[in-house]
């Protein structure tokens, strides 16, 4: 066919007799048999001793194509070897103009598959392909494909639109992952989306794809983290903040000196990285942190911007509000005012510098947020006196009451914190925290009491994907309330249902929970639920899925009908049958 013309076609260039050639020499001559021998004898190995040798292999029924091809591959072996040698030895000018001479000497040939892989392995040793050569080898697709990534990095530093085609469909694929991780129906305190380590999470196969097709290569490393800042902007998922810093610490990992030197956030990165590893920040890199940031030199600024968006990444946050809680806890104890703690200064500026990462990056203003004076005079002792609260119940629950009645847990909440809670988004998300906090410690009281004051907060974030799965985990501790009406009023009528209807993914995070822990609720409260989450119309594939496997399971848990109807009365005794005493 046409295919095996072009294949050949580089061999006449080269003076190597192709198949043509014997058509046209059969075509023109008298004696085709001796024709035949001539070409054979022109064109195949020429070593003496082979003259007896190949009419034995003859006899013994072995096709010449077959010698041919052994001795081919034998061949091709050693030369590969070779090549690979060549780009070790010698000085580097020379070794690379031997590369380039056998370059041009083979690529005619790059379409036949005996010899491409020893073009390919060529180009692979070389650090500058000839851009021709690029040029024709990213215009055929099958080319394209067999070539190696040292190859391909070549190709994609001068074509950022290739590049992005072949990085888009792993970051859609990383986005998906995390949101399986945070929608997944295992629900657990024990093992949630903050789980696994820093070093875990970067052997993950999107991060190793990225890390292979980057290589050394700066420009390339830019290019992707100019993806992930159009993406952040684009959608404000927090997960490319994560895959920014993941990238970063991959490459550190490997020790990739040529692109850890220039990004300016490397040692900021690398000591977070160690933070995340322990979910704290001790005091001794608190130090280190402050001095990155207090380092950052006029003219610098553009920095803040990268060092907002790993901040950002919900692991480093997941890290700072931890450590802030410790610290309000521990303040509690030592008597000490907010204002007073340089360490919890530090991780509440972070806190600001992650959280304004997007307005940071869209407005292209470089300069750390503003701390609002009210979060550290007004909100945190707040928050300081629920711990308060707390202890002083405990206290008055263990005192031997004669001379007084039992004392009720304090159920207002100030309206203060409930304004904080919508207005002020660092005030949000380390009130969400103090709450994830208690529902740990099963303080049923606490978890009443401050509920209401989720319904409305600062951009939803009580109703984000991250909070709501670290919620839902931690439920489950307080499981066995789920048969209290009350509880259940509270928790459900009073929060999730309020967003069901228009946040899809609170409907996806109710089901989870009830999957999980309806045979803990109360039957009429199971049922009135049931009704109320119904999907609707508009409900996505996801909501359905999980609204019919959480209504098989409650079908499952039905008494069947003859249990509840009376048995009309029956000729033959029935023999009673033993129920399990696991019911």
């Amino acid at each position: 066919g046409p295919g095996q013309a072009e294949m050949y076609a580089g061999l006449q260039e080269l003076g190597v007799a192709n198949g043509e050639d014997l058509k046209e020499t059969l075509t023109n001559c008298t004696e085709p048999l001796k024709a035949i021998e001539q070409f054979q004898t022109e064109n195949g190995v020429l070593l003496p001793s082979l003259q007896y040798a190949l009419p034995f292999l003859d006899l013994h029924g072995t096709p010449r194509l077959e010698f041919h091809q052994s001795v081919f591959d034998e061949l091709r072996e050693k030369l590969l070897e070779r090549v690979s040698a060549i780009a070790l030895e010698g000085k580097v000018e020379e070794r690379y103009k031997k590369l380039e001479d056998l370059l041009e000497k083979s690529f005619s040939l790059v379409k036949m598959p005996s010899i491409q892989p020893v073009v390919m392995c060529v180009m692979k040793h070389l650090p500058k392909v000839p851009e021709k050569k690029l040029k024709l080898v990213m215009a055929d697709k099958d080319l394209y494909k067999a070539c190696a990534v040292e190859v391909k990095r070549q190709i994609w530093q001068d074509n950022q639109a290739l590049f992005g085609d072949e990085v888009s469909p792993l970051l859609k694929q990383y986005i998906l992952e995390k949101e399986n991780i945070l929608f997944s129906n295992d629900i657990s305190f024990l093992q949630n989306f903050f789980s696994p380590s820093p070093k875990t999470r970067r052997q993950g196969e999107v991060v190793q794809k990225l890390t292979q097709m980057i290589g050394k290569n700066v420009k390339l490393y830019d290019m992707v983290l100019q993806f992930l800042r159009t993406l952040f902007l684009r959608t404000r998922n927090v997960h490319y903040c994560t895959l920014r810093a993941e990238l970063l610490m991959s490459l550190h990992d490997l020790e990739i000196s040529e692109i850890c030197t220039v990004d300016p956030c490397h040692k900021f990165t690398w000591c977070l990285d160690a933070c995340i590893r322990e979910k704290f920040v001790d005091n001794k890199r608190a130090r280190e942190l402050q001095g990155f940031l207090d380092g950052v030199k006029k003219g610098q600024e553009q920095v803040l911007g990268d060092l907002s968006m790993i901040l950002c990444d919900p692991f480093a946050i997941n890290t700072l509000a931890l450590s802030t809680i410790r610290h309000l806890q521990d303040l509690v104890g030592q008597d000490t005012l907010p204002r007073e703690s340089p360490d919890l200064l530090l991780l509440l500026r972070m806190l600001s510098l992650g959280q304004g990462a997007w307005d940071m990056i869209d407005s292209q203003v470089f300069k750390e947020p503003k701390m609002e004076a009210e979060l550290i005079t007004r909100f945190l002792p707040l928050l300081m006196s629920f711990v308060v609260d707390d202890h002083t119940f405990t206290v008055d629950q263990k005192l031997p009451s004669e001379e007084k009645g039992p004392i009720p847990y304090p159920s207002t909440i100030p309206e203060a914190f409930t304004k904080f809670l919508q207005e002020n988004r660092i005030a949000c998300e380390i009130g969400l925290y103090y709450i994830l906090h208690i529902t740990k410690q099963r303080n049923k009281n606490a978890f009443l009491r401050l509920l209401p004051a989720l319904v409305e907060t600062f951009s939803d974030l009580a109703f984000s994907d991250i909070f709501l799965h670290l919620l839902t985990g931690n439920l489950t501790l307080l499981s066995d309330e789920f048969a209290l009406e009350e509880f259940c009023t509270s928790l459900f009528d009073g929060f999730f249902l309020t967003a069901c209807s228009r946040k899809e993914n609170v409907h996806r995070h109710v089901l989870r929970l009830l999957l999980h822990l309806h045979h803990k609720v109360a039957p009429a409260k199971l049922e009135s639920l049931q009704k109320a989450l119904e999907p609707t119309k508009q409900s996505g594939e996801a909501v359905k899925e999980l609204y019919n496997q959480l209504s098989e399971k409650l079908e499952l848990r039905k008494p069947s009908p003859a249990e509840v109807t009376e048995t009309p009365p029956m000729e033959l005794p029935l023999p009673t049958v033993p129920t399990p005493a696991s019911r």
